[in-house]
C-alpha cells in the first residue's frame, strides 16, 4: 500500500452510468488490484478496481451509484486525489489458454489482465457480458488484446444470453472472472479452474477493520487483504 496525491487527467463518460477517469502520478499496480480514493466532501474513501497501469497513468472505470461516485465522476480535469494504491491480491498469469469473463462493471479490471497477458505472449478470449447494448462499453479496446464475444441478457447486441451461459463453450484452461457474485457462483460452478475478483463493502480497504470478511474453505478472509482475487473453489458460496 502507498498514499500518493494523483492529478486527473480526464473523465469521460462510457454510456449511462459509467466513467472512464485518467489519473496521473501513480505507481505501476497488478492486474486485479484496487485503489481506495478519497472523494472531496466524504468521510469514507471509495475501493475502485484499477482498469489500467501504466507509465504512471492509472485509468479507473467508475459506475455512479451514489452519492460519492456521483461526485468523482464529475471532478474537473487537474483536480488532485488522495489515493491509496497497490491494495490487494491481483490475478496470476499461469494460464495457457485464458478465459476472461466480466459482467457489468466487473469488466474493468479484466482489461488490464488482458493486456498482461498478451505482453506474456498470451491472446486471451473475453466474453463480456452486460444487460443490454446501451451498457456496454470498452468491446473495442478489449478487442485489441481478446477475441472478444459480447453477451447481453436482452440479445439487443451480441450473444442473447448471460456471460457464464456463453463462456461454457468456450475452449479454456483457466478462466478469470469479475462481476455480480451470482455470475462468479455460476462461474465456479461450471467453469472448471479459476480465479474470481470479489467486490465487498469496505472500511479501510487494507486489512485494519475486518469489515469486508467473506467465509473460504480455509476459514475467514479479507477481501481487501488476501483478495479481492481467490481462487474460485476457495470461496464457500
Amino acid at each position: 500500500m502507498r498514499q500518493q496525491t494523483l492529478t486527473l487527467l480526464s473523465c469521460r463518460s462510457l454510456n449511462a452510468s459509467v466513467y472512464e477517469l485518467i489519473l496521473a502520478g501513480a505507481e505501476e499496480m497488478r492486474a486485479g488490484q484496487f485503489v481506495e480514493l478519497s472523494v472531496p466532501g466524504f468521510y469514507l474513501r471509495r475501493p475502485i478496481s484499477v482498469a489500467d497501469s501504466e507509465e504512471g497513468r492509472l485509468t479507473l472505470l467508475v459506475k455512479e451509484v451514489g452519492e460519492g461516485t456521483k461526485k468523482l465522476c464529475t471532478l474537473q480535469e487537474g483536480a488532485r486525489l488522495d489515493v491509496l494504491t497497490s491494495l490487494g491480491r491481483g490475478f496470476d498469469l499461469s494460464a495457457r489458454s485464458p478465459l476472461l469473463v466480466g459482467g457489468g462493471i466487473g469488466c474493468a479490471p479484466l482489461y488490464k489482465l488482458a493486456k498482461d497477458f498478451v505482453a506474456a505472449g498470451v491472446r486471451p478470449r473475453a466474453v463480456l457480458g452486460f444487460r443490454n447494448a446501451e451498457e456496454i462499453y470498452y468491446a473495442e479496446e478489449f478487442a485489441r488484446y481478446c477475441d472478444v464475444t459480447v453477451a447481453t441478457d436482452d440479445g439487443s447486441r451480441g450473444v442473447k444470453g448471460n456471460a457464464v451461459s456463453v463462456a461454457e463453450g468456450i475452449p479454456h484452461d483457466r478462466f478469470y472472472a469479475c462481476g455480480p457474485q451470482i455470475m462468479l457462483r455460476a462461474a465456479a460452478q461450471k467453469l472448471g479452474e479459476g480465479e474470481v475478483s470479489l467486490e465487498a463493502r469496505m472500511g479501510c480497504g487494507f486489512g485494519a477493520c475486518m469489515g469486508c470478511s467473506i467465509v473460504t474453505v480455509n476459514g475467514y478472509a479479507r477481501v481487501c487483504k488476501e483478495g479481492p482475487v481467490f481462487d474460485a473453489k476457495e470461496v464457500v458460496w
